[in-house]
């Protein structure tokens, strides 16, 4: 499907978008579904939200120049940090509050490694990379405040998943 001369879609394309939609609306309603406050709900939804945008933009255009900038590849760490820190946290509100922070920590830290690593002239697409980035790094310290609030008024999930 071509949409402009830039944007050519094929079917490739639509499932990617459609699993990671699919995919992400399902970790929503089994992670947020559980039980808990108003806070842990939307610290489920502004995380995974991160996660979502942070797979889409970088698939789609890349956030460190194009989408075939190796540096890109670094932003994989951040979903790695946010998946294995809400796994040893067992979806706990204060657990999940850590693994966002530390999310965040990374997800700062990926254009900064990127910048001492491949050594791009310092323009203003590197300030719009940093810029940019930064809108990331504060959706998963709002997730980790949400959550650091759910534990505070004690959100305990009502069952476990596994």
């Amino acid at each position: 499907m071509r949409f402009t001369q830039e944007v050519q879609w094929d079917w490739s394309d639509f499932a990617f978008a459609g699993v990671l939609l699919f995919g992400t609306g399902l970790a929503f309603e089994l992670v947020a579904g559980r039980g808990g406050t108003t806070a842990y709900r939307l610290g489920v939804g502004m995380g995974l939200a991160a996660a979502l945008l942070l797979v889409w933009v970088n698939a789609a255009v890349g956030i460190i120049g194009s989408e075939d900038n190796p540096a890109n590849l670094l932003y994989g760490g951040v979903l790695l940090v946010a998946v294995v820190g809400a796994a040893v946290a067992r979806l706990r509100a204060h657990g999940l509050a850590r693994a966002m922070l530390a999310a965040a920590l990374a997800q700062f830290l990926v254009p900064l490694l990127a910048l001492l690593i491949w050594r791009p002239a310092l323009d203003w697409g590197t300030v719009g990379v940093l810029g940019f980035n930064t809108i990331f790094v504060g959706l998963w310290l709002g997730a980790a405040l949400l959550f650091r609030r759910a534990n505070t008024t004690g959100s305990a999930p009502a069952h476990q998943l596994a």
